[in-house]
């Protein structure tokens, strides 16, 4: 349970902004610039420190950042990966998915590339409670809706 103290020293949240922005290119212009301009937020504060936490994944890669601004105009962000449809179909090789997922089948992936996502995905703040195999079974479940076929081996 929180302490009085506690409570005292949090700071009252302004907003929760959740952005799509791709590694190592934010800039303040849109969509970064009017989303935290919004809110008198440093853009640039961001954007360096974003790009900074970025650097490691290839460029263009979509990645998913939930920000945290505060009253007195500061700001916290979390940056996630991206999100399992994009590695399947970087995977896949393909653009966009199935039109009738069940009826048409896309492409293949084996399990190797099921498993080899699943440990990228481990790493996200909001996925390292679950287990690898559960993982797994989420990202089967989101190649069939997309019409990915999992096989064992190609």
């Amino acid at each position: 349970m929180a302490t009085l103290k506690d409570a005292v020293a949090r700071k009252p949240i302004l907003a929760t902004i959740r952005l799509l922005v791709p590694a190592g290119a934010a800039r303040p212009a849109p969509p970064v610039g009017p989303a935290l301009g919004f809110y008198r937020l440093n853009l640039m504060a961001f954007c360096k420190d974003f790009n900074a936490r970025t650097q490691k994944y290839k460029a263009e890669t979509p990645m998913q950042v939930t920000l945290t601004a505060y009253k007195d105009s500061t700001f916290e962000f979390v940056v996630k990966s991206p999100s399992v449809s994009w590695f399947l179909k970087k995977a896949a090789g393909i653009e966009t998915a199935s039109t009738r997922p069940g009826h048409n089948v896309v492409s293949s992936l084996t399990l190797r590339h099921v498993y080899e996502i699943a440990k990228l995905k481990q790493a996200d703040p909001f996925c390292k409670h679950m287990s690898l195999e559960a993982l797994c079974k989420s990202i089967i479940g989101t190649a069939n809706s997309m019409g990915i076929e999992i096989v064992k081996d190609l």
